[in-house]
């Protein structure tokens, strides 16, 4: 029995070992030292806070009325009961072919009789109204049939990796969800966690991930026309290092992997000046999500804790003395987000630069 304990106890210092080997100052341990690297007290992260956005104003939240509204490049069919003269261009052909009457750029149909008539902003319903209203100048109760037979004015953009990507058109109130399933689904190479909705040249606080991968209806926002739905690969994934490196920027991650040590490594940590206890770390998990983790780069180098996973998009900064609060370390970190805010992820932009 007492065999089997020392056996067991040689085994446990073997493997501690193991991890160790690699490590230049794992020498700061006394000898024959057994010590557990999942011990909260040699954990890596000092300190870790989850972060989330609310929802923009731009977003909509509330659904929109149902009829569809004509605008500038819809192609209407028109016809007027008993006078095909009056009617859409070949709305009457023997070939049963409807060329339609399109909507001009200034939201107007032009007609023969009544010539210009806007109709851009109104439903269906309205436009027949409207029609009717102007040949009833010149015809005793005209019947006007109204119908959109080609929609063009409401535009969706669906970008990246989408199965088919490209510019969709809608004919109803669309959500994000219905959105997105124009693109007849998406690529194993998409990468939902940097997908964005961007609208009038901002992202909006939409979490396309947890829409997708946790069914949360809270992110099913509206769409407007215009909206961009902009979904990017997983390849070609970086982290950023600035403060106290000799090659501030952007840090390539191999095959998607990279931890802290060689992440600083390769931006070359300035170690006569760098705070390495107390590394900090912007984190978005998405557009909407983030986290705030502090990490104790020296415990890892020691092999006091187990080496800290890199994350796509990860924000590393790395300070040159003591960082009292977070609020501190984003002031001294914003020039550099600012510099490089093309290639950030959105919670980045939204929850830093947008309000920085």
């Amino acid at each position: 029995m007492q065999t089997s304990r020392f056996g067991k106890r040689w085994l446990g210092v073997f493997c501690v070992l193991q991890l160790l080997a690699g490590c230049s100052s794992f020498t700061d341990l006394p000898p024959g030292s057994v010590l557990s690297i999942q011990d909260g007290r040699h954990a890596a992260v000092l300190e870790h806070e989850s972060v989330e956005v609310a929802l923009g104003a731009a977003a909509v939240t509330t659904a929109p009325e149902k009829d569809y509204r004509i605008g500038p490049n819809d192609v209407l069919f028109i016809n007027v009961k008993g006078h095909p003269d009056l009617s859409s261009p070949g709305a009457a052909g023997g070939n049963n072919r409807i060329a339609g009457s399109r909507v001009d750029g200034k939201g107007r149909v032009h007609l023969p009789l009544v010539g210009e008539v806007t109709v851009a902003g109104l439903t269906v319903h309205e436009a027949r109204n409207r029609l009717q209203k102007a040949f009833r100048t010149y015809l005793q109760e005209p019947w006007v049939i109204v119908e959109v037979i080609d929609y063009r004015s409401q535009s969706l953009y669906l970008l990246g990796q989408f199965t088919t990507p490209g510019t969709y058109y809608m004919d109803r109130p669309l959500s994000l969800v219905e959105g997105l399933a124009l693109g007849n689904g998406l690529r194993d190479s998409a990468n939902l966690r940097s997908a964005r909705l961007i609208r009038s040249g901002q992202t909006i606080a939409v979490d396309i991930y947890r829409l997708l991968q946790e069914g949360d209806r809270d992110q099913n926002t509206w769409l407007q026309a215009e909206d961009v739905i902009y979904v990017p690969d997983d390849r070609n994934q970086n982290v950023f290092v600035f403060g106290a490196v000799e090659k501030p920027g952007p840090v390539a991650m191999p095959n998607g992997r990279l931890n802290l040590a060689q992440a600083l490594t390769s931006a070359g940590i300035q170690e006569a000046r760098a705070q390495e206890s107390h590394v900090r770390i912007i984190r978005s998990l998405s557009p909407t999500r983030g986290e705030l983790i502090v990490v104790d780069l020296n415990r890892i180098m020691r092999g006091q804790a187990m080496p800290f996973a890199l994350m796509e998009g990860d924000i590393l900064y790395v300070p040159r003395s003591r960082v009292g609060s977070w609020n501190q370390a984003i002031q001294e970190i914003l020039p550099s987000l600012q510099a490089i805010s093309a290639v950030l992820q959105p919670f980045v932009q939204i929850q830093y630069l947008k309000r920085n």
